[in-house]
């Protein structure tokens, strides 16, 4: 293992042996890191905290510390954080809560831009990107695949759906839908099927235009969103992606952005 002379390990971490430990780095007692994970610099890792393989974390990361939320009161909760990760500059990552499941987590293969902050249980899925300064309170949810771009900021409990794109300076405070382009000048507002990113991911032609035609009908002021799922509907059976997007929809509890 390449540990650099001036970082502090805790003698309970576990290390792999192919670990890259740079300078002023901490690694606390309850910390597990896996093969060819490297620790560019002056990052700070408090456990309990189990970290995957293959992740780069660039300087002055802070992962695992304690909740900003007041009703944290020391008890034991973790972080985990899945594979293939980039984790930026002054990225912070805090572990759960009792109230909040107890564990905070990222999975597979994200960018995370710098000084990017994920909170308390929150549940980042696998691909996608926090833009610079993105702010994910509590309890948030991202779903694989989306994109929050710059200096977004996401209430508490708000779910982030599957290919989704979020505009920089975006407010969030409803969920977002799947395969939508949200952006938020003032109020957040879907605008239409995130064509782009989901032509990149090869999603058919058919399944975008399903996607489109159903936000045009969401966003109609003829239909409240009942009916607009009614119409949705009514040219019979749709795309996967569609039922996805009618079920996210009927299981939001704080409402959606239309």
């Amino acid at each position: 293992m390449a540990v650099h002379p001036t970082a502090i390990i805790g003698a309970g971490a576990e290390l792999h042996p192919t670990v890259e430990v740079g300078p002023y780095v901490v690694v606390g007692d309850e910390v597990r890191i896996g093969a060819r994970t490297r620790l560019m610099g002056h990052i700070f890792i408090e456990g309990p905290t189990t970290i995957g393989e293959d992740n780069i974390f660039y300087p002055f990361a802070s992962v695992g510390v304690a909740s900003q939320d007041l009703k944290y009161h020391g008890e034991r909760t973790e972080t985990r954080i899945g594979d293939r990760n980039k984790i930026r500059e002054f990225v912070t990552i805090h572990r759960g809560t009792e109230g909040g499941g107890g564990v905070t987590l990222v999975g597979n293969d994200n960018l995370l831009m710098a000084y990017a902050h994920i909170a308390h249980d929150a549940d980042v899925g696998s691909h996608c990107i926090l833009g610079n300064a993105t702010t994910l309170a509590g309890h948030v949810t991202i779903e694989d695949w989306a994109i929050v771009e710059a200096f977004s900021g996401v209430h508490q409990f708000c779910r982030i759906g599957r290919h989704s794109f979020v505009g920089g300076y975006s407010v969030v405070t409803r969920d977002v839908l799947p395969f939508s382009m949200t952006v938020t000048p003032r109020e957040a507002k879907v605008y239409g099927a995130n064509k782009v990113g989901l032509k990149r991911r090869e999603f058919s032609t058919e399944t975008i235009d399903a996607l489109q035609r159903a936000f045009r009908l969401l966003g109609s002021d003829e239909f409240n969103t009942s009916q607009a799922i009614e119409q949705i509907r009514s040219d019979g059976p749709v795309p996967p992606e569609v039922e996805e997007l009618i079920e996210f929809i009927v299981s939001a509890k704080r409402g959606i952005i239309k």
